[in-house]
């Protein structure tokens, strides 16, 4: 199975002047563990749930903070044609959870741990009952 497959087509795009709240407040919305950042003026970056959860955890003020301060840059990006294994591998050798996909050099995707492990398990169907 390919990463074409399991991927989010539906990415969520912020700037770097966002506020982590107002990251936050989008990524509840959609339903969605990360956002890519977009800057006319540097490549693109991430920012996780954990980014955030981080600079709370910190006592930072996510009305002040900017998702510019917070967005990881050195990022590693998978394309369509990547096998799971693939972005299984990248993801455990790297420590992160979520892959931005580009295709032509633009974002098509992301693709988390979360897309991978639901291809790869079974249906809830033939999953056993505990209380059986």
């Amino acid at each position: 199975m390919l990463v074409r497959d399991a991927m989010s087509t539906m990415v969520l795009t912020i700037g770097p002047a966002h506020t982590l709240r107002q990251a936050a407040r989008l990524m509840s919305t959609r339903r969605v563990g990360a956002a890519v950042v977009l800057d006319a003026d540097t490549a693109l970056g991430i920012l996780t749930e954990r980014d955030v959860l981080i600079s709370l955890g910190l006592g930072q003020n996510p009305d002040t903070e900017t998702a510019g301060t917070h967005t990881t840059t050195e990022v590693v990006f998978a394309t369509p044609s990547w096998t799971l294994e693939e972005a299984a591998d990248a993801m455990s050798h790297g420590g992160f959870r979520h892959l931005i996909v580009l295709e032509d050099n633009e974002p098509a995707g992301i693709v988390s741990v979360r897309d991978i492990i639901r291809c790869w398990a079974p249906s809830r169907s033939n999953v056993p009952s505990l209380t059986a």
